[in-house]
């Protein structure tokens, strides 16, 4: 039996034409009309990369600091010892990594987004990896998350920093931005995004790089993307 498509979902369908290639101007202008939801909805990327991520120099995995941020409060935990704590603090982080930190997680209670340490402290975070691993919170020195410098990586995080990795399948997914965030400044985030996604392809990555590319909303159905367009964002 075919499963009844919503009314709400039928309306956004009607805007988008599913034969259609979208150049990301078109993509990003068509998107900002599928709001529909009550809340600001996040602006996604998903792109499939033509990658074996069970090779280790095709796993790509890094970050990003997106021009204009991501329209999401990102809640920072910090595990440092002695004067980088006060960096951390002064820096702005939310949360000081310590004992009663790491018992939290080990109960399960997670209320932070990124989590950020210096080298010397990656022996104790190594007790909660299975926690942390599995919901791509473990700092990684990748994605800047394993620093000295403590104080960039949490203006970093707080100013629009967007961490990826590829599945098992070659898959990225990120949200690039907030639907009610203008149109160029959308555009601009994308393109960073890309460019980074560009630059770290793997020498040993053969034939078309971006296979697949789409854009979407929170509760949108998703455009198509010119993944020629997508490779040549130097």
């Amino acid at each position: 039996m075919a499963k009844k498509i919503s009314k709400r979902k039928q309306a956004l369908l009607e805007k988008i034409d599913k034969n259609k290639i979208y150049s990301l101007k078109e993509a990003v202008e068509t998107v900002k009309e599928l709001k529909s939801a009550k809340f600001d909805e996040t602006v996604e990327i998903a792109l499939n990369l033509n990658v074996d991520p069970r090779h280790a120099d095709q796993m790509i995995r890094s970050s990003v600091v997106l021009p204009h941020g991501t329209g999401k409060k990102v809640t920072v935990a910090v595990f440092a010892k002695g004067a980088k704590i006060d960096e951390a603090k002064e820096a702005g982080a939310d949360i000081i990594g310590d004992d009663e930190l790491l018992a939290k997680i080990q109960n399960g209670q997670i209320d932070f987004d990124i989590v950020i340490a210096t080298p010397d402290m990656m022996g104790v975070l190594g007790r909660v990896a299975r926690i942390l691993g599995p919901k791509g919170l473990m700092p990684n020195p990748k994605t800047g998350t394993v620093t000295q410098n403590v104080a960039e990586a949490v203006k970093n995080a707080k100013g629009g920093q967007v961490n990826f990795r590829t599945d098992k399948k070659g898959n990225i997914h990120a949200g690039v931005g907030k639907v009610s965030f203008d149109a160029d400044k959308l555009e601009e985030n994308l393109r960073t995004f890309v460019h980074k996604i560009n630059k770290l392809k793997p020498a040993s990555a053969k034939g078309r790089y971006i296979t697949n590319a789409a854009l979407s909303l929170t509760m949108s159905p998703s455009i198509k993307l010119d993944t020629q367009e997508l490779m040549e964002i130097k």
